[in-house]
């Protein structure tokens, strides 16, 4: 019987049948405090796809990282065939930080592929990309909400790639979309390299949801085992649904300043014309709804009490 291939990351190689903990050395803090990169690499006997499994692209979006965590701990990446390359942690910096960027200002999610001497965001994606992006078959991104956003759990895929498209229906999400792809992301670097990935956004950042977790966690074992990686896990973390495919999304911004009160459940369905919250002045003299522009459902909540004039409120989209 044929075995699988090896893998090789930072000079070491993990042997079929072999799992092993493995660091990509990207540079030092001013004290001189090495900073690596954590790769776990699962690597089975039997031949079949390389699956990456990776979170803290931003270092302040923990819900993806405590994904690999738990999964790591609860040892979901016991494979039978292929390998599995998880990593918890790929920005470390920003999450020493709680920033989502790098210390320089830089996000690595809009510097791939990266050069070997540019920018320290720039220097990441670049080794990156060399050691272990050129090795995988599928990528799956986990990302969080932004500061006082709150994302639903949410699929976006490459419109232009059928077989991203196909994972995104695998994964099971309760929400999945088309996103168009954005210069220098890491999505945009598979999509080049002909490699299907798809992004994971759920849940705020510096904030654990648990369901979130739960519903990436489920995500990632319903990929393996729809790869043949793994035998189908039962029960499931959470009950059985199925995505419900989003399209004209929309922004729903701020039409002024003020004191902003959702008056909406994320995830849930709206009908046209629908408040989906009011933004007050502070003295009680004016108030402003906004309102559902079409039947569909919400996806994204922004949080923030007080907001600016434009400032985007809802995310929402149709069936």
């Amino acid at each position: 019987m044929a075995q699988n291939k090896s893998i090789t990351v930072g000079g070491e190689t993990v042997e079929p049948g072999k799992n092993k903990l493995l660091k990509i050395s990207i540079d030092r803090l001013p004290t001189g405090t090495l900073i690596d990169i954590p790769v776990y690499v699962f690597n089975a006997k039997k031949p079949g796809p390389t699956l990456l499994v990776q979170a803290g692209l931003h270092g302040d979006e923990i819900n993806g990282i405590e994904i690999v965590r738990r999964m790591l701990h609860e040892k979901r990446f016991a494979i039978e065939k292929g390998a599995v390359i998880a990593v918890p942690i790929l920005n470390i910096f920003g999450f020493i930080h709680f920033s989502r960027d790098v210390p320089d200002g830089k996000d690595v999610n809009r510097s791939f592929p990266g050069t070997k001497s540019g920018s320290m965001a720039s220097r990441i994606a670049y080794h990156y990309v060399s050691e272990i992006m050129h090795q995988i078959d599928y990528g799956i991104d986990l990302h969080t909400g932004g500061g006082q956003r709150h994302n639903f759990p949410q699929i976006r895929y490459t419109g232009e790639d059928e077989q991203s498209a196909a994972l995104a229906n695998v994964f099971n999400a309760p929400f999945s979309f088309s996103s168009k792809l954005i210069k220098g992301s890491f999505r945009n670097a598979t999509f080049k390299m002909g490699k299907p990935s798809i992004v994971y956004e759920a849940g705020e950042s510096m904030r654990f949801d648990d369901y979130a977790i739960l519903e990436g966690m489920q995500g990632v074992l319903n990929i393996m085992g729809h790869l043949g990686m793994i035998k189908t896990l039962e029960p499931n973390y959470l009950a059985k649904k199925t995505t419900v495919h989003l399209r004209d999304r929309r922004w729903l911004r701020a039409p002024t300043a003020g004191m902003f009160i959702p008056k909406v459940i994320n995830g849930s369905a709206l009908k046209k014309g629908q408040v989906l919250g009011t933004i007050s002045d502070t003295y009680a003299k004016h108030s402003k709804t906004i309102k559902a522009p079409f039947d569909g459902y919400v996806f994204c909540i922004n949080h923030q009490a007080v907001v600016n004039q434009g400032d985007a409120l809802f995310h929402v989209g149709k069936m």
